[in-house]
């Protein structure tokens, strides 16, 4: 199956919240904001299938050579940040 990039208009920052799914017993639902689905409208289309690709670095200098990397590939990262709410 052939992968097309979906590529922000604007920046975007928001807030969300991962959420335990009982069905899996696990934290695999990741609640998309309503800002995100604005941008991206593709996203509502109900009978469109979309994946996404999550890479985790060590350390900045790992981070760095990715970056190289991906202005060649002409694709758009976004960042993410994990927090235990206490």
């Amino acid at each position: 199956m052939e992968k097309k990039t979906l590529s922000p208009r604007k920046i975007l920052e928001t807030n969300g919240k991962l959420l335990y799914d009982e069905g899996t017993k696990s934290f695999s639902r990741i609640r998309l904001k309503k800002e995100l689905i604005e941008e991206f409208p593709q996203l509502r289309e109900r009978r469109s299938s979309f994946s996404y690709e999550l890479k985790f670095f060590r350390d900045n200098e790992e981070l760095e050579r990715m970056i190289k990397k991906l202005n060649k590939e002409n694709a758009m990262p976004i960042l993410m940040w994990l927090y235990k709410e206490i």
